[in-house]
């Protein structure tokens, strides 16, 4: 009987050193602001042609197709994962607003400019999606911190991930036929006015409690099948779009670092999406891929456009670098994230790493 007892005691102790050890997230909550990069299904809840609710989108995905455009996770569910944290999940769905871990407020054809993507239907533009961020300080996040303290710890501890302005140039500039600012503007001059705008809204979420910020750069948009096969180019980077973006990519790296200089105890950190995707593009096997240049999904549009609900995807999407003709497949996204937590040529002065430290 005592043999039976201490064998017991014995069990219970060796189960519990061999149990995995909880650990905290390396971060409270993260916030993710931006377009359909990291929209993790706000547009489901708004009147748009911009969604991707329907299969193939998030065959690759846990929870399936909740409107993130890519066939799995995006850049933000693997930082997410990183921190310990879980999917920060869209403003606009029913849980939203209760949780304390972090919410996403992107939005898919949206940008920095408030009429950009509006031909498309409603999103929500960067200001608007501030505005929500704010709504969430003010009415919801006080109902689950017990004073202004916690709350400014809270959003001073916090991540905030942004990649923002791709759809200003894709569903504005580059859209003569719908909006005339390329003839209002040259492209320095509308790449000046994009900035001026982000500065602004970064401004805003610094004043709302916002401390540790990450803002990726607009990727080789000439690359995209929808831009270079409407210009029969297909299988070749337009390197006068690349171009055009690059006035606007040119700036980001000055706003940032004025940003941490004059806003105190901020860092602004860059993430360098533009040159690992065009490196990507032009030497695949360096990262695993072997096309790209043609979407895995079947779209509208001869590979111009989004998929076409229920079709097909290719046999091995972690090999294609497009998911269809605008977006990325979940491979690209990991390699993109992985490099910003590890890696400071990425994630410029500082990676993830070192930021949850600060």
């Amino acid at each position: 009987m005592k043999m039976a007892k201490v064998f017991l005691i014995f069990s219970f102790v060796f189960l519990h050193l061999m149990s995995p050890i909880c650990t905290l997230p390396l971060a409270p909550a993260l916030y993710v602001f931006g377009d359909s990069l990291f929209d993790s299904g706000n547009n489901n809840f708004l009147p748009t042609f911009v969604r991707a609710n329907f299969l193939p989108y998030g065959s690759d995905f846990a929870n399936g197709c909740t409107g993130r455009f890519t066939n799995g996770r995006t850049i933000a569910d693997f930082i997410a994962e990183y921190l310990g944290l879980p999917y920060s999940p869209p403003y606009l769905s029913s849980k939203g607003p209760s949780s304390l871990t972090g919410l996403n407020y992107a939005s898919g054809s949206c940008g920095i400019l408030p009429d950009t993507g509006s031909i498309l239907g409603e999103c929500l533009n960067f200001e608007e999606q501030i505005n929500l961020f704010q709504r969430t300080i003010e009415k919801d996040l006080p109902q689950m911190l017990n004073n202004p303290t916690q709350l400014s710890k809270h959003l001073s501890e916090a991540i905030y991930l942004i990649s923002i302005g791709s759809n200003d140039y894709i569903n504005n500039y580059l859209e003569p036929m719908y909006y005339n600012t390329s003839k209002l503007y040259l492209p320095k001059t509308f790449a000046k006015l994009l900035i001026s705008n982000l500065s602004q809204q970064f401004e805003r979420l610094y004043k709302l409690g916002a401390r540790k910020m990450i803002m990726f750069d607009i990727g080789p948009l000439g690359c995209l099948p929808s831009i270079s096969r409407a210009h029969a180019h297909e299988g070749d980077c337009i390197e006068e779009i690349n171009q055009i973006v690059s006035y606007f990519n040119e700036r980001l790296p000055l706003l940032l670092r004025n940003m941490t200089s004059n806003l105190p105890t901020s860092t602004f950190v860059l993430g360098h999406a533009n040159s690992l995707g065009y490196d990507a593009i032009k030497n695949p096997s360096t990262y695993g891929l072997i096309d790209t240049s043609n979407p895995c999904c079947t779209t509208w549009g001869n590979g111009t456009s989004e998929c076409i609900p229920m079709s097909k995807p290719c046999m091995n999407p972690s090999k294609h670098f497009f998911w269809d003709g605008y977006h990325l497949t979940e491979a690209v996204y990991s390699i993109i994230a992985h490099r910003c937590i590890d890696d400071k040529s990425t994630c410029t002065p500082v990676n993830i790493q070192e930021l949850v430290k600060m």
